[in-house]
């Protein structure tokens, strides 16, 4: 059930992406090109999408102590902004500004047949594994 229901709102979530066009890398660099072709429609999706998920979260957490398919919430408790945080948040936005894609968006794209898509995928893949390989080593050095 729990494999179905993350189907089915993968595949919600992955359409409203698509029908909002942030799945298209030109529309998402137009957002920053503030000195050319700015397109102001990714401020509105990301409006749209605060807000929905704001009510959503003010109405599971206020009438429920746990979730449908789990036994518990899985939240970040970590509240400290640490280099880690920063230097993550700095790629991802660089990434997103010179490729035009974030995660969300290019998995859809995948579908739509942009074909940056797969080299973006590639890359974020290989970003994936350097960084877990060198977190990994850093705890094997704390741990000896």
């Amino acid at each position: 059930m729990r494999i179905t229901t993350a189907l089915i709102i993968g595949i919600i979530f992955g359409l409203g992406i698509a029908l909002s066009g942030m799945a298209n890398p030109a529309k998402v660099l137009n957002f920053f090109d503030f000195a050319g072709t700015w397109d102001p429609s990714l401020a509105f999706v990301m409006g749209g999408a605060l807000i929905t998920t704001a009510i959503g979260y003010r109405f599971v957490f206020g009438t429920r102590k746990e979730p449908l398919l789990a036994g518990a919430f899985s939240l970040p408790t970590n509240r400290e902004i640490d280099s880690r945080l920063v230097v993550g948040s700095a790629l991802f936005g660089v990434g997103w500004g010179i490729t035009g894609f974030c995660p969300g968006g290019a998995i859809p794209a995948i579908g739509l047949g942009y074909g940056s898509t797969f080299l973006f995928m590639g890359a974020m893949i290989a970003g994936i594994a350097v960084t877990r390989t060198i977190i990994n080593a850093r705890a094997r050095t704390v741990r000896a």
